[in-house]
């Protein structure tokens, strides 16, 4: 019993780091500043690589991309580009987990059209005040954004059909209860499309102790057995984890695809 209640402390500081991390992201966004150097300080790991290219945040969309986001991806702390991978169509619902100022989501907006729904949870107030003003400035009828933890969606049961994120799930102190919670809202068949980091197997302990860097999308990442894992022991299948590229010299950008099995005929 104590140990499963020093995992909850542990889980709940995480949570609270990475909370005020994206806060201050938000604010500075809503003030006109620049995001952060990355979702990590400039000290963990930097916007861009020792070659000078960036490897987080808005730069990583395309033209059309940035366009459809209406200015969302300004405040972007993402390590890849979902969106680009989910392969939405016309009337779907799309949940965000993680949507920060919206970005991912007006582009799933776009994508699924009016028929559609594209619906952001972020934890953090500031970041849905921003959304939210976003949406409104946008006059995006199709969106709507919650509040909540991605361990515990506040949905019900086969909901969406597919499940978005740009660098949060490995920012969760319990990720197997996230893919549990991503495979209870897909619907049958439902499809999980993810931008997130994966850690390189042998990631030394200094790395995975610095509690900062957790808001910097490297301590807390699994590795790619680990992810294949969680998606297995969650009930998902069709399991892709394909690098996209290096963030840090112990992790990699990758985009991560899965699916609900169809239910039985």
């Amino acid at each position: 019993m104590a140990e499963l209640s020093d995992a909850r402390a542990d889980a709940d500081a995480v949570r609270e780091t990475v909370r005020a991390k994206y806060a201050a992201a938000a604010r500075a966004a809503a003030a006109g500043a620049s995001a952060p150097a990355s979702c990590c300080g400039p000290a963990e790991v930097a916007l861009t690589d020792a070659a000078g290219t960036q490897v987080f945040g808005d730069a990583l969309y395309d033209a059309d991309e940035l366009a459809a986001s209406g200015g969302a991806l300004d405040a972007s702390l993402g390590c890849g580009v979902p969106t680009a991978v989910a392969d939405l169509h016309d009337g779907e619902t799309v949940l965000d987990l993680g949507s920060g100022a919206g970005g991912d989501v007006f582009i799933s907006a776009a994508r699924v059209g009016p028929t559609g729904r594209a619906i952001g949870l972020d934890m953090t107030d500031e970041m849905l005040e921003l959304a939210r003003a976003n949406a409104a400035q946008a006059g995006l009828a199709n969106v709507e954004f919650v509040k909540g933890h991605i361990e515990a969606i506040p949905l019900p049961d086969a909901s969406v059909d597919v499940v978005i994120s740009n660098c949060v799930i490995n920012l969760s102190g319990d990720k197997p209860q996230v893919m549990r919670e991503v495979a209870r809202v897909l619907r049958p068949g439902g499809r999980f499309a993810v931008s997130d980091v994966i850690a390189d197997p042998g990631m030394d302990a200094a790395t995975r102790a610095d509690m900062a860097a957790w808001t910097g999308c490297i301590a807390g990442a699994l590795t790619r057995e680990e992810f294949e894992q969680a998606l297995t022991d969650a009930g998902l299948g069709a399991i892709e984890i394909r690098e996209t590229h290096r963030v840090h010299d112990q992790a990699a950008a990758a985009i991560i695809r899965a699916a609900k099995p169809a239910r039985a005929t």
